[in-house]
């Protein structure tokens, strides 16, 4: 199972904070296309180029594979004062 979390506005546009994804294997854009694929919605939101994309709380490229076991974190860019 692979565990994904969505933070910040990506939490509110989803409207979910979580999803667990069976038997899946890829790299991190199939993991975000499967998702887009099942809610067709996320899609605007989970593909704009300034999301960012953390795998086992480490920042990786879209093209890092993903595992079972593994968490995978989306988010928009944080920036602070």
């Amino acid at each position: 199972m692979v565990k994904v979390l969505f933070f910040a506005r990506l939490r509110q546009q989803l409207g979910t904070g979580e999803v667990r994804l069976e038997n899946f294997s890829g790299s991190i854009a199939a993991l975000r296309d499967a998702l887009c694929d099942q809610n067709p919605a996320w899609r605007a939101h989970l593909c704009d180029d300034n999301i960012r994309t953390a795998l086992n709380q480490e920042l990786v490229a879209t093209d890092c594979a993903v595992a079972g076991g593994d968490e995978v974190a989306f988010f928009p860019p944080v920036t602070g004062g």
